[in-house]
């Protein structure tokens, strides 16, 4: 890379970068094109493209269909992608964004997955305020009590909750949280349709906080993470407002840098360790 992390030109390879270019003229709405099509979106000549498609898919990069004439992505770039993916750490991938999250709100970021009926905080980023969370990394919470908990939780099967829960004594916090298997597993319904959770005085009191889940490439909810408040210092404008959609955002650029892609369609609860 040049100074200040421009391009030259001089070392960029035409034909590796038309070769990645015709990968990504492949989408969900044109997932297959002939070689004419593929020509044309970019702006080469046929003999140009032959050559590129015919050296894709030796490489396993593009499949052809003889039947339809017709060129799609192939195995190659699954395993790329897949590679990719898996080399990025959960915890590495989401620290910059936690840390952001941190910044903007001005209130303690964590992150925590889920591990039985339990939430466990792998993440801390602690507000530079003289009030802080007293949440340390490896703490367990109980998940039915907790704004994390609740979002990993919501990313059940309803059928996976229920044998979780089954015969359990929930214990009460603050007056403010399920008791029972059946009511634990409505407060998921209504958290799994609203995205984030507020979950004010919940587990501890005079203590806030708002969480939003994390998701993989296939769409599973893999973590959760939060900001917690001192309630007397925000107001619930703020809560519903502002922070929640910093903390949703968060989710969402964590979620992306995981290969999550979404769509309109909300992806389906997961069964329990799925």
């Amino acid at each position: 890379m040049a100074a200040g992390g421009e391009a030259d030109d001089r070392y960029l390879v035409p034909g590796l970068v038309r070769g990645l270019q015709a990968l990504q003229a492949f989408t969900p709405e044109r997932r297959r094109m002939t070689l004419v099509e593929i020509g044309a979106a970019l702006g080469i000549t046929r003999s140009a493209a032959y050559r590129l498609v015919y050296t894709l898919d030796q490489l396993g990069f593009l499949v052809h269909d003889p039947q339809t004439r017709t060129y799609a992505l192939g195995p190659a770039v699954l395993r790329l992608g897949y590679g990719y993916i898996a080399s990025r750490d959960l915890l590495e991938v989401a620290a910059p964004h936690l840390e952001a999250l941190r910044d903007r709100t001005q209130w303690s970021a964590h992150l925590g997955v889920l591990e039985g009926r339990d939430v466990v905080y792998l993440m801390r980023m602690p507000t530079r305020r003289a009030v802080s969370s007293v949440v340390q990394v490896g703490s367990r919470l109980p998940a039915h009590a907790t704004g994390m908990g609740r979002v990993l939780l919501a990313g059940l099967e309803d059928a996976a909750i229920e044998a979780l829960y089954r015969d359990a004594r929930l214990e009460s916090y603050s007056g403010r949280t399920p008791t029972t298997p059946p009511a634990l597993l409505k407060q998921a319904r209504l958290d799994r349709a609203s995205g984030t959770v507020t979950n004010v005085a919940g587990y501890e009191a005079g203590v806030t906080s708002i969480a939003a889940p994390v998701r993989d490439v296939s769409g599973r909810v893999v973590a959760a993470i939060n900001i917690s408040t001192v309630a007397l210092l925000v107001t619930e404008a703020e809560l519903r407002g502002p922070l929640a959609q910093e903390v949703a955002a968060s989710a969402a650029a964590i979620s992306r840098a995981l290969g999550h892609a979404p769509t309109d369609a909300a992806p389906r609860p997961r069964k329990a360790g799925g």
